[in-house]
């Protein structure tokens, strides 16, 4: 039999474990609903974790990665620059765009890659299409690469532009012959025009603007005549059409106006020559203006190192090295406030096509199929 005094005790005891059950439950709940990710509250914490904002200085790392299609010198010495000023190393590795994009897709989450860079709107469109690309959030960005050569959702921002243009014989063709894209598919060009491959980017291109501004049949009446035109079968580079001005073969070519450029400071005495006999033309001034091509840089899906990737993309935006570019590369600078190489303004400003770079990729199946049609080689 149970004494009196026993009974109360373990009355007591099973008091005492029933407080520190509920306890424990309470606790355990508390942390349920504060600490897990499954509640609604954490839920709604890992989401914003993974919201794109703006990244800070104490995310930066001591390096970018950069999968690139451009292949000039200034690039170079602008990431040794930037290095230099900011500590963070900038590791390239260089291929064709396509090549590029594909690794990007292979690699997915464990792609190396923060930057891709390449020249070609077409292209820059298609690797956000392929969805490899993911948006830079950046106010220095925006303040210094006007909207409309950004992408609209910034999975690319612009690092400079090319224009493409009509380079003609200063002594055999007077500028006022000159007029648009359009007339140089006229008869009176018939054996005098020079141009690249059709299966170029540059003249792929091109030939997606003129879709996109006059419709696929105009356009392929235009190639027809550019075909007709020509004063040899397409070979060589843009430098090479310029050299054949100068040869006497045509008097007109289509190119890019940065070739002039290199070519006014080559170390070659024959390439400075050729430069100083042709013309610089900007087609369509009273009309759709000229063709603009663009470089840029997009901040990749998986960027491991993304704060400094975009701290890279604001310094290669930024006035003065926006101006090397130009002065260097003879390309045009995107941040407005960059001044011109004395090249360039010698040449002039322009009125520029207003065309979404979107529509270079977009038509580039339908100028290939154009061009085999009309027989543009």
């Amino acid at each position: 039999m149970v004494s009196k005094s026993r009974k109360v005790w373990m009355l007591g005891l099973v008091f005492i474990l029933v407080l520190l059950t509920a306890c424990g439950s309470a606790g355990s709940n508390d942390n349920q609903a504060n600490g897990s990710n499954t509640s609604a509250e954490g839920q709604q914490e890992q989401n914003d974790s993974n919201t794109n904002e703006p990244v800070s200085e104490e995310e930066l790392t001591s390096e970018v990665n950069i999968y690139t299609a451009r292949h000039y010198d200034v690039d170079a010495e602008l990431y040794a620059q930037f290095t230099e000023e900011t500590g963070i190393q900038v590791n390239v590795i260089e291929g064709k765009a396509p090549e590029l994009i594909e690794r990007l897709k292979r690699e997915g989450e464990s792609s190396p890659a923060d930057l891709f860079i390449t020249v070609d709107g077409g292209i820059l469109h298609t690797a956000k299409a392929e969805g490899v690309l993911q948006p830079v959030v950046s106010d220095v960005v925006d303040a210094q690469v006007p909207a409309e050569l950004r992408d609209t959702d910034s999975h690319w921002i612009g690092l400079s532009t090319r224009a493409r243009v009509i380079a003609y014989a200063k002594d055999r063709v007077n500028p006022e012959e000159l007029s648009t894209y359009e007339d140089l598919a006229s008869d009176k060009w018939k054996g005098r025009l020079l141009v690249r491959s059709s299966s170029n980017l540059y003249n792929q291109s091109l030939m997606a603007s003129l879709i996109a501004l006059n419709g696929e049949e105009a356009t392929e009446q235009w190639a027809a005549g550019i075909a007709a035109n020509l004063a040899r079968d397409p070979e060589g580079g843009d430098r090479d059409q310029a050299k054949a001005i100068v040869a006497g073969v045509g008097d007109v070519a289509i190119m890019n106006t940065y070739y002039v450029g290199h070519m006014s400071v080559s170390d070659d005495a024959e390439e400075v020559k050729v430069a100083e006999q042709i013309g610089v033309f900007f087609p369509n001034q009273d009309s759709t203006g000229t063709h603009v091509n663009i470089s840029g840089a997009g901040l990749t899906k998986h960027a491991p190192n993304k704060a400094a990737a975009v701290k890279l993309i604001e310094y290669l935006t930024a006035k003065e090295a926006q101006e090397k570019f130009s002065s260097v590369n003879f390309e045009y600078p995107v941040n407005p406030d960059a001044e011109w190489p004395e090249l360039l303004q010698s040449w002039g400003t322009f009125n520029k096509q207003s065309v979404d770079f979107a529509a270079y990729s977009e038509y580039n199946p339908k100028t290939v199929e154009i061009s085999n049609k009309v027989g543009w080689k």
